[in-house]
């Protein structure tokens, strides 16, 4: 099966102009073009598209995502490249799901904080910050002086 760069566009949620730059930077070297020139996807590249917003979307540069794709090329001899390429990603990546997850539990703290003061017509309820730091945020909020 074929595409057109607007039905892969539409299918990946990936603009045009992100598609074409993806291409003119060497990401996707194995994208055909017809006798006119335009660009015709395959299943393969539509693979390649998605492992390259994968990487993308955890903060890897796009030097490093066709760094990949170059020893992907070059065959079996960069299994240890690749490993290691995605072990430091792995941990870079979790590294920001836990900053993202500790920023949650803050705003779903001042969330519930909020919720409670409206309801109270106040943000001084007593005992509040304590017991929903106890939910929230598993240690106390002695330092929270946002909450005014």
């Amino acid at each position: 099966m074929t595409y057109s760069i607007g039905d892969i566009s539409k299918m990946l949620n990936i603009s045009i102009s992100a598609l074409r730059y993806y291409d003119k930077k060497g990401l996707l070297p194995l994208v055909n073009r017809t006798s006119g020139n335009i660009r015709v996807f395959d299943d393969t590249d539509v693979e390649c598209l998605k492992m390259i917003e994968c990487l993308k979307n955890t903060g890897m540069p796009l030097k490093d995502i066709k760094q990949f794709f170059e020893w992907c090329e070059e065959g079996d001899s960069t299994i240890d490249q690749r490993y290691e390429l995605f072990i430091n990603q792995k941990k870079k990546t979790e590294q920001q799901i836990s900053l993202l997850q500790n920023a949650l539990d803050r705003i779903n703290y001042k969330c519930e904080f909020y919720r409670i003061s409206k309801e109270n017509g106040t943000t001084n309820v007593p005992g509040l910050r304590e017991e929903l730091a106890m939910r929230f945020l598993n240690k106390d909020t002695e330092n929270d002086t946002t909450d005014k």
